[in-house]
């Protein structure tokens, strides 16, 4: 259940950095697609790598307590590393180089680094906002991949491939960078 909800999340934070950008909030929207690519790790490290206890602390009962045990669940580099022979290799390596080639860039507008200052003063090119939507929906297709797996693939097996064959257009180049 708790690894659904993460993936909804990623969801939501990609139609949202989508609607931000329609609106010319560009500083914004670029930091939801790092916060859609959290979500995406913490949704399979609770699949794949997580202590019973760490998924029972999530989906307690939101108290102040819960809260602060909460805070302490591991960052992002150590659920990666916690989802090494664990999770599908092709997947893992698919998180791995999206860290890579992003991460460092995303964080810059996170927390009010050079990228977003500069961006934000002297603006977007467009092939730059192009390049953000096709990580995003990137982002998008590893949490579809990861959706089919929690469903037991069944009927959805073979449906992510084609769906990046037929959206490739709208998808990352490989080793795509923000």
């Amino acid at each position: 259940m708790a690894s659904r909800v993460m993936c909804s999340i990623a969801f939501e934070h990609a139609e949202s950095a989508k609607m931000l950008i329609s609106g010319g909030n560009l500083t914004s929207a670029t930091g939801l697609v790092r916060l859609q690519y959290e979500a995406l790790v913490r949704a399979m490290w609770l699949l794949y790598a997580a202590p019973d206890a760490a998924v029972s602390m999530l989906t307690s009962e939101l108290t102040q307590e819960a809260a602060n045990k909460a805070n302490r669940l591991p960052m992002l580099s150590v659920m990666l590393e916690k989802l090494q022979g664990k999770a599908p290799q092709e997947l893992v390596n698919m998180l791995l180089e999206f860290k890579e080639h992003s991460w460092k860039p995303l964080s810059s507008f996170i927390h009010g680094g050079i990228h977003a200052i500069h961006r934000h003063s002297k603006g977007y090119p467009l092939p730059l906002l192009e390049q953000m939507v096709r990580i995003s929906n990137g982002v998008s297709v590893m949490v579809g991949m990861l959706l089919v797996i929690l469903h037991g693939g069944g009927a959805q097996r073979g449906k992510m491939p084609l769906i990046q064959r037929e959206f490739a257009d709208c998808l990352p180049d490989t080793k795509s960078q923000i």
